[in-house]
């Protein structure tokens, strides 16, 4: 993740520990993205002078999360004392949120996961039980030996419905009609005393995508999450796009067929009724009957398990994906015309299909598409893994703190 930095040092010394620091902020971020720099880089890097570069490391020492870590090499001078950003100084714990299960990862400051918790669980059906479930896998992780005593920094959550920044405890009675648009999650900055940070779990995505995965040297990138639901995130110019209210990416609910079935939406159908995890299962029953050696046949299946098949080479399976590869190709045709990404990552159980996925995909969009849109966008399949959604939660809380170290919690006297 690439940092711009300019720095004006007038006006902007801390006065009080509560006050913002922006020019302090702007030099640890810095130092995190070069990992180890001296007094006299920063200086360069930063345009300041070093007595300026001293005083603000004084103040930034005290938090633990730089250290001095002895000389550097001599460039015809005094060897430079380093310093070091400590990626293992805290930990930080992102949480996935999904319509079945819950995933915890605890990370250090480098997006490396320490340890994770996951179980599957009626997301949708029970919201308490779900709170609490969250709450006890947070435990967990923080009560693990690989914690080693380091302090949390913060919660990140993912949620598989649209959020306001504005008002990000109320959540869509659409998406999750049992949770009273309620999140009541807030409970979990006092049992762990830390703050606690939401948004939607494509944005999230997206953000992991852009600070660890394919997306960190693009500017404008599309990702798309195909599990249970369907969703997307945007990075416009190096930001995250929510919209005027939080509801931008729900590519889910595009029409695909106005003729086709009643979404939860309202709206007939939309891609969610035709890729979503439930109209997969559905495909598989009304296609066993002209398949009934495929090893789908009589069993009690899971998206999982259908992608699996399709790899192993399950006609009936490989037919399901190339139906899906081709109707999700009509949404990213559209989402390519109108927003022009140069990469577009597929994420969520469906990219676990590869190869089967992206050709059939990529032909579906090449006859939709403008030829130069076609040609100057990448499309391909997520490389983070099944965690991708909780670590770009967890990132979301770093980010906010390299912004406001204010946030960060002192780890040294």
């Amino acid at each position: 993740m690439n940092y711009k930095t300019n720095l004006q040092w007038k006006g902007l010394r801390r006065d009080g520990p509560d006050k913002p620091r922006p020019l302090a902020d702007a030099v640890l971020r810095l130092i995190w993205q070069k990992h180890q720099m001296s007094r006299a880089e920063i200086a360069r890097k930063a345009n300041l002078s070093r007595s300026t570069v001293s005083e603000i490391i004084n103040e930034i020492l005290p938090l633990g999360v730089v250290a001095e870590i002895g000389e550097g090499p001599s460039k015809g001078g005094r060897r430079p004392i380093m310093l070091e950003f400590q990626d293992d100084s805290c930990v930080i714990l992102g949480v996935e949120m999904s319509g079945t299960h819950i995933v915890i990862v605890m990370t250090n400051l480098r997006g490396h996961i320490i340890r994770s918790e996951s179980a599957d669980h009626p997301v949708r059906k029970d919201p308490q039980g779900t709170r609490e479930l969250i709450a006890r896998l947070c435990e967990n992780c923080l009560n693990h030996k690989s914690r080693n005593g380091r302090p949390l920094l913060g919660i990140g959550i993912a949620v598989p419905t649209p959020i306001n920044p504005a008002d990000p405890n109320r959540i869509s009675k659409v998406v999750l009609p049992d949770w009273c648009e309620k999140l009541e999650l807030s409970f979990l900055e006092d049992q762990f005393n830390v703050p606690v940070m939401i948004d939607n779990d494509a944005n999230l995505g997206a953000i992991a995508e852009q600070w660890w995965g394919l997306g960190r040297k693009k500017n404008n990138f599309a990702y798309i999450k195909v599990s249970t639901g369907i969703g997307s995130g945007h990075i416009i110019n190096g930001e995250i796009y929510r919209g005027s209210n939080g509801t931008a990416g729900e590519i889910g609910h595009i029409s695909i067929d106005p003729k086709g079935k009643k979404c939860i939406c309202g709206l007939n159908g939309c891609l969610a009724t035709i890729i979503g995890g439930n109209a997969i299962l559905e495909r598989v029953k009304e296609l066993s009957i002209d398949f009934p050696d495929s090893s789908l046949v009589g069993k009690d299946n899971t998206i999982s398990l259908v992608w699996d098949a399709a790899i192993s080479g399950d006609p009936l399976a490989l037919i399901i994906a190339e139906e899906t590869a081709t109707n999700l190709g009509v949404a990213v045709a559209g989402l390519i015309n109108l927003m022009n990404p140069s990469l577009v990552v597929i994420a969520g159980e469906l990219a676990h299909l590869g190869d089967h996925l992206l050709e059939p995909l990529r032909d579906s969009v090449r006859t939709r598409t403008l030829i130069s849109s076609a040609d100057s966008v990448e499309i391909v399949t997520s490389e983070l893994g099944p965690n991708s959604v909780a670590i770009g939660a967890s990132t979301m809380v770093l980010k906010t703190a390299l912004n406001d170290s204010r946030r960060i919690p002192r780890v040294s006297a």
